[in-house]
């Protein structure tokens, strides 16, 4: 008797380990990892995110219109874990001072553009918000319609006078970050 219960709680922690290994595979297919990083100088700056897709879903707008990331509403600037920004030194994020270091980088959609939050813990997964006492960055930035829809979300990083040019890039809608060295 002692045997088949050890048998069947076997096979249930390989059922379950499957189970988990492909859920986290697919979610991995659907949104894969992305990266943009660039030294311009003696600043490097890069950036690891999730690039899901548009997939005949409206991305921005209102929680009635069905929005996938509704007007204040936050995210976590991509898919799976959240976006993270990495400065090798000192910097200037939007026209702020931001210390050297590796931030998770969140955002509220908003009409018009959206607010970016720097978060000083990482690691952070899923569609959760992060610790607010751990918030020490919030600026503005205003977004542009795009010429042509972006299915893939898209995260650039495009030299600049002084810095880096943080670009996103998704469905009809484009906005940039500039970091430049302080």
């Amino acid at each position: 008797m002692v045997k088949k219960i050890i048998i069947v709680v076997l096979a249930l922690v390989v059922i379950l380990g499957a189970a988990f290994v492909y859920l986290n595979n697919r979610n991995r297919t659907m949104s894969p990892p992305g990266e943009a990083s660039l030294t311009n100088g003696d600043l490097t700056v890069s950036v690891t995110y999730s690039r899901p897709s548009v997939r005949g879903r409206l991305i921005f707008g209102t929680k009635e219109q069905g929005a996938l990331q509704p007007y204040g509403a936050y995210w976590r600037l991509g898919a799976n874990e959240a976006t993270e920004i990495t400065f090798n030194k000192k910097v200037n994020f939007n026209g702020q001072a931001v210390e050297a270091g590796t931030y998770s980088m969140f955002a509220i959609p908003e009409v018009g553009g959206f607010e970016i939050i720097l978060n000083s813990e990482t690691g952070y997964w899923g569609a959760f918000e992060p610790d607010h006492a751990k918030d020490f960055l919030k600026t503005k930035v205003a977004a542009q319609s795009n010429a042509t829809s972006v299915e893939q979300y898209t995260i650039s990083t495009l030299p600049m006078e002084q810095g880096v040019n943080v670009l996103f890039e998704w469905s009809d809608l484009r906005w940039s970050i500039p970091v430049t060295v302080q």
